[in-house]
């Protein structure tokens, strides 16, 4: 049964059943606590919380998801996968345990000719929460024997957030794969033999605080029961195709093939290039799907990530001999095994594959340098006569230079060479600890959010702002501190739930709004507008005078200017963007974006610097669009529909079923947008393009000014220009070569200053010598100089005069106030070194006396300090030193 046959008898079994088919969601997530959709029911989060009233009853999904905390197991066990997909039904307080057992058992059980997924009942084992007495009764009345169920602890069968708030007991459904697999005894063996194919979580209680991981008290009851289960679909693939592992199924294997092919491999033959092999297929697999997601690159967040993945995907491919770049064959081949249920993977392929492969060649280079200082390092370990790299070091390549340890292990096994991978561990346990800290952080916050549900309760916040700059309202609720509140007086700054509102709130990369909010006896000033939550809009405000308390009327008012300003900006976006690929073509796709009044920036996949001329040309072909006058218009279609005219969605942003279609020029610029727009190109004015610069590997970021700003900043530039015509006495357009001819005379000049200057000082070399001494069977120079440019001058100096005195032992020590510091050269020739006269330690003497730091190399040392008094004592204690 192939995958997506699996993947097409859920949709439709539970579709019959009254459920509402919900499609996947992105794989970046909309909960600030999580960087990627971890789970099917992470979409349903604010439904099966209440938080936001469920659109539905009961729904369906095959849901896209990403997993990074067990990526070392990834390859090494047959379920371990990075990205995967889990078929889930849910319950908003409409049927619960009976229900949904009921469900699963017949869609396991009912024969492949009949929809079904044809698992026999005798393979069938089940786990319960140790006292759910209820679900064992359910499972029993099915007809799953006594000795199949089994009873499992909190650490197996109950599911919270780990938060307050929402909990219950699960029922977990294995399969056992038969005594070839492991020992009898059920999944309470924790074996290998029995694989978890579906969870059925039981929401119908809320949990209070814990001092540790399982110690939370029952509050009671949820008002309403919900349902949420999740069946893994890799899982039942590699058990309905008849291989061993998710690697195998029709989705995997053929990335897993290309590079055994790639690495001249059998897949079976070996174990360690087995487990190579299926890091590369999970990988790469997953790379596909989080780059079709919007996902790049980078250092940082989802990123780092991805870039950890490509990365090991490469470095699986070099540990199985492929040194030169494989993504080229690699990832096509994921591309025609998961377009089939994923079409925009094919779609977008060209903006995918040019990041991919980027991407690798960059990780290439840096194994290439990262070896370099690999190198050093086990030359320096043997050197000391060291049989063991240090962990710090194996830490250093990791964190900065990307370097896997894996590789680290294999050029240190091949010199000969153990690695203290205990030090290193503790380093990357360190490094995990401060990130999970991060993310525990993150997750507190999340709780503040149950203030917002009783608003929301009432249902979403309305924006009328499209077309109207006021809007008259009513005050559904005030929070200060956290906390709901009856009232806010003069001073405080608060927290305001209108049911209506004309302030835009912050999204889809446009700033909030700046304007009031006004009633009678009560003025607020807005700080901020923000959406907490899914379909609900908070309005910060500073309550300016008078008291402000709730059921009261209140008229949003914008600032008309600043929306004005917002809406060139957030327009002129577009037309930015429509520019850049007609001249880059459609691989440069928007990837992020920020626009307020008169500013916004542009985020868009390209890996190369934008010439001038480039530049000039999306400058001009955006400002002709502007001069034409384009007719603005929008309009709410169904998604699908939208897409099919062309409709442009734009990564990391979520849309809704019915969605909002921004036309400029009709088809020229057509992009899914909820923001504020002009109504015609004109009314933007102008774009100044005033930055371009790279953002990572394979982003580049604009940045332009527009309307009057624009305006300001050209006017500006007028100045500037007119300003140098009139200083220079040159007309404009000769500026440029009369700027050159004086940048080249002051070279000349600098040139020949600098000649000078060397030859004052080399004028000042005889008097030095002329007061050289013996101390000891050394010739000693100690002497001040005053004033001097610069530190290198003295350096100039003390070099200079020690060349000069011969070969026998020679110490230089001069001192002056260079660049405003008292400073102190010393140097040494190789006759003063033999006899352990060493510049650095003498250096280290002299900055003792000026209070200061010094030190360097054995010929020449330099030290310094704040006590310029001193000089004359910190040269006498060279001497004394040196007589020693």
């Amino acid at each position: 049964m192939q995958t997506a046959d699996i993947r097409g008898r859920w949709l439709d079994f539970f579709a019959d059943r009254g459920h509402t088919v919900v499609p996947s969601a992105s794989l970046v997530s909309d909960d600030p606590t999580l960087l990627f959709t971890v789970a099917g029911m992470v979409p349903f989060v604010p439904y099966l919380t209440g938080l936001v009233p469920a659109p539905y009853p009961r729904a369906t999904s095959v849901q896209k998801c990403i997993r990074t905390n067990d990526i070392e197991e990834v390859g090494k066990t047959p379920r371990h996968g990075t990205f995967f997909q889990m078929n889930g039904n849910f319950s908003f307080g409409d049927y619960f345990k009976e229900e949904a057992i009921g469900f699963a058992w017949e869609l396991l059980t009912t024969p492949e000719n009949q929809g079904g997924y044809g698992f026999r009942e005798s393979e069938l084992w089940v786990t319960i929460y140790l006292d759910d007495d209820e679900a064992y009764r359910y499972w029993r009345a099915i007809g799953v024997p006594d000795n199949r169920i089994q009873r499992l602890g909190m650490e197996s069968n109950y599911w919270s957030t780990g938060q307050p708030g929402p909990a219950g007991p699960c029922s977990e459904i294995f399969v056992d794969r038969g005594p070839a697999y492991g020992a009898d005894g059920g999944p309470a063996t924790d074996d290998d033999r029995y694989v978890e194919i579906w969870n059925l979580v039981f929401m119908q209680y809320l949990r209070g605080e814990s001092t540790g991981k399982n110690d939370f008290q029952i509050l009671g009851d949820l008002p309403k029961k919900n349902i949420d289960t999740g069946m893994g679909l890799e899982r039942v693939a590699f058990l309905k195709q008849g291989v061993e592992n998710m690697y195998e199924i029709d989705q995997v294997r053929p990335v897993l093939d290309r590079a055994a092919a790639l690495a001249g491999r059998r897949y079976g033959a070996d174990h360690d290039d087995d487990v190579r092999m299926r890091i590369v297929a999970d990988h790469v697999r997953s790379s596909l799907m989080l780059m079709s997601d919007g996902v790049m690159p980078s250092n940082e967040g989802r990123g780092y990530i991805l870039r950890r993945l490509l990365r090991r995907s490469v470095r699986a491919m070099r540990l199985l001999g492929v040194d030169t770049v494989s993504l080229p064959e690699l990832l096509p081949a994921s591309r025609d095994a998961m377009s089939a249920a994923y079409p925009e993977v094919k779609s977008d392929f060209g903006r995918i594959s040019q990041a991919a492969f980027a991407e690798e060649e960059t990780f290439l280079r840096t194994l290439a340098s990262g070896s370099t200082v690999l190198d050093l390092a086990v030359a320096k370990t043997k050197k000391a006569n060291k049989t063991e790299l240090a962990g710090p070091t194996a830490f250093l390549l990791h964190d900065t230079y990307g370097f896997p340890i894996e590789i680290t292990l294999e050029i240190a096994e091949e010199a000969g060479l153990s690695v203290n991978r205990d030090a290193f561990d503790v380093l990357m346990t360190k490094q995990r600890s401060l990130a999970k800290a991060d993310a525990k952080s993150k997750k507190t916050t999340l709780a503040d959010l149950g203030v917002y549900s009783p608003f929301r309760a009432l249902g979403e916040t309305v924006f009328t702002g499209y077309d109207n700059l006021r809007n008259e309202s009513t005050v559904l609720g005030l929070i200060v501190d956290g906390e709901s509140v009856t009232g806010a007086v003069a001073g405080q700054t608060a927290e305001v739930i209108l049911a209506e509102t004309a302030l835009w709130a912050e999204s889809g990369g446009q700033e909030a709004d700046a304007g009031l909010i006004v009633g009678a006896g009560y003025e607020l000033k807005v700080l901020d507008v923000q959406k907490p939550v899914r379909g609900l809009i908070s309005h910060k405000v500073l309550v300016l005078s008078g008291e402000v308390g709730v059921g009261e009327r209140a008229t949003s008012v914008v600032d008309e200017s600043w929306r004005r300003g917002a809406r060139q900006a957030h327009s002129g976006t577009h037309v930015l963007h429509a520019a850049l690929r007609q001249v880059l073509g459609p691989n440069a796709h928007q990837s992020g974006s920020y626009n307020k009044a008169g500013f916004f920036r542009l985020d868009f996949s390209w890996n190369q610097a934008l010439s001038p001329a480039t530049r000039t040309e999306i400058e001009e072909i955006s400002n002709n669009a502007i001069r034409d006058n384009l007719p603005v218009t929008t309009r709410e279609l169904p998604l699908a529909e939208a897409k099919a005219l062309g409709a442009m969605a734009l990564f990391g942003e979520k849309y809704g079923d019915v969605v909002r279609v921004v036309d400029i020029g009709g088809p020229w610029s057509r992009e899914l947008c909820a923001g504020t727009h002009v109504s015609s190109s004109a009314e933007i004015g102008m774009i100044n393009l005033i930055s371009e610069a790279s953002v990572g590997s394979t982003n580049r970021r604009v940045e332009s000014l527009v309307g009057l700003e624009a305006f300001r900043d050209l006017a500006a530039e007028r100045a500037l220009v007119s300003q140098l015509t009139s200083s220079l006495k040159t007309p404009r357009e000769q500026l440029p070569e009369r700027i050159s001819d004086l940048v080249t005379s002051l070279r000349a000049a600098e040139k020949k200053i600098a000649a000078f200057e060397a030859r004052a000082l080399t004028d000042r070399v005889p008097a030095l010598l002329s007061t050289a001494r013996r101390v000891g069977a050394v010739t000693v120079v100690a002497e001040d100089l005053g004033v001097l440019g610069s530190p290198d001058d003295l350096r100039v100096l003390a070099l200079a005069t020690r060349d000069r005195l011969g070969t026998d032992a020679v110490v230089v020590a001069l001192s002056a106030i260079a660049a405003g510091k008292p400073v102190v050269i010393v140097a040494t020739n190789t006759g003063a070194r033999a006899a352990g006269h060493k510049a650095g330690s003498l250096a280290k003497t002299v900055a003792g006396i000026l209070g200061g730091g010094g030190g360097g190399k054995d010929d020449v040392a330099q030290g310094g300090g704040p006590n310029g008094d001193a000089i004359p004592a910190a040269l006498q204690a060279v001497v004394a030193a040196i007589s020693r």
